[in-house]
């Protein structure tokens, strides 16, 4: 059986272009695997059955892993021995019926009101480079763009006086997205002060701009996340994501209704949003159990 893992992961590198990390993931789940076979007496891939596969998955929960520990474990043996099977080197797949286990939603991150208020101040101020920072985390926490989005948001998509910006979201879809009198302040601003100067050649189609000139990226607007975060003494880890999860909860919390955070949010699926119900029921439980006599 090692013998097969050497030929599954030589298998992983050259069809699938596996990433190091990736690669020692896999290693280390089979490696428990086929260990767990041996302590069997398994040593032979025909002998294996969907319940030993089953009781490998019950061994690791009993060591104490994680339901996404184990779902990771079920999909590497899951691929470990269709690769036998697609190789001949076994028939059938004893994995491929299993259910994996049940990861339990993880709610976002989302801000407080207040700690919006204070990611905004940390922006503030008449240098250029702040001026570019509170528009895009303006923009960001009044439409709950996507950041791909954000960054990628031309000049001729946004209509300031009409309120409105056009975005494009997954598969291109297109959706129109209210900005708000505040965020539209801040980028009047930025656009009248900031943007002429950083688009020293004059042709750039995007509205955000790095010191260079350059269209933003997420990751450099990632980092515009985190350094203005500290700056506002904000201890959460939060990301660009927070501040759309931060949107769509605080207008769940004002009484918007589902639907129309959907269609601002561009989910395909109205469960997709559900999660944000979930969070708000979550923060009515905390303050119901601080405030309530009997909480």
């Amino acid at each position: 059986m090692n013998r097969y893992l050497d030929l599954f992961l030589s298998y992983m590198i050259v069809e699938k272009g596996l990433s190091r990390n990736t690669l020692e993931a896999y290693g280390r789940d089979l490696g428990r695997y086929l260990d767990f076979l041996e302590s069997k007496n398994i040593t032979e891939s025909a002998r294996i059955t969907p319940l030993d596969v089953a009781l490998f998955l019950s061994s690791l929960k009993d060591a104490g892993l994680g339901a996404r520990s184990r779902a990771r474990a079920l999909s590497s043996v899951r691929m470990f021995h269709r690769f036998l099977e697609i190789e001949n080197y076994a028939e059938g797949n004893p994995a491929a019926l299993l259910d994996a286990p049940r990861i339990g939603e993880k709610l976002p991150t989302v801000l407080s009101f207040r700690e919006v208020e204070s990611l905004m101040a940390a922006a503030d101020g008449n240098d250029p480079m702040n001026r570019r920072d509170r528009a895009m985390l303006e923009l960001l926490y009044a439409t709950g763009l996507r950041v791909s989005e954000l960054v990628s948001l031309r000049a001729r998509d946004v209509n300031l006086s009409a309120g409105f910006l056009l975005a494009y979201g997954k598969g291109r879809k297109e959706r129109l997205v209210p900005i708000g009198e505040t965020a539209t302040a801040v980028i009047e601003d930025y656009v009248g002060t900031v943007r002429s100067r950083l688009d020293r050649k004059g042709d750039s189609e995007y509205l955000f701009l790095s010191r260079l000139g350059e269209p933003m990226t997420r990751q450099a607007f990632w980092n515009i996340v985190k350094k203005r975060a500290v700056q506002a003494g904000i201890g959460k880890r939060i990301s660009p994501h927070s501040l759309r999860h931060s949107f769509a909860t605080h207008l769940l919390e004002n009484g918007a209704d589902l639907r129309s955070v959907q269609i601002m949010l561009g989910h395909a699926d109205l469960s997709t949003t559900q999660i944000y119900t979930h969070i708000t029921r979550e923060r009515l439980k905390r303050v119901h159990e601080k405030f309530h006599p009997r909480g």
